[in-house]
């Protein structure tokens, strides 16, 4: 259960109904994600996070399937249910496959666990860019 009363799609004006209508169209979604209802209840923060998500999504480096693989491999560090349930259907439908989501896992278990044993140890890094 929300720790706030999220702003229902119904109780929405202004720039946040504008900027929900803008979610439900870029996202090709029926419905505003909670995430957002959260967000509505500052409006400005709403906003800014709708305009770098869509700023992100514009961005041409990485694909938007590798830009969803990261997501949820930060999602999953961060231990967001929400986040890897979102991030994980938005792939599924996508096309990714059960053992691309398990493979993606296995590189965050990794990497979390390389990075834990370095700092751990403290170990200097010799490789720089």
């Amino acid at each position: 259960m929300p720790t706030v009363k999220l702003i229902a799609e119904e109780h929405a004006t202004g720039r946040v109904k504008e900027i929900y209508n803008d979610i439900k169209k870029t996202y090709g979604m029926p419905f505003v994600p909670n995430a957002y209802k959260a967000m509505a209840l500052y409006p400005e923060f709403l906003e800014a996070q709708w305009g770098k998500i869509k700023a992100l999504r514009a961005g041409k480096e990485l694909s938007a399937r590798e830009k969803e693989l990261v997501a949820l491999a930060v999602s999953a560090s961060n231990g967001c249910a929400y986040c890897i349930d979102a991030h994980t259907a938005i792939l599924k439908n996508m096309g990714a496959s059960d053992r691309t989501i398990v493979e993606a896992m296995a590189v965050v278990d990794h990497y979390n666990g390389i990075n834990a044993f370095l700092e751990g140890l403290q170990i200097e890094s010799d490789i720089k860019p």
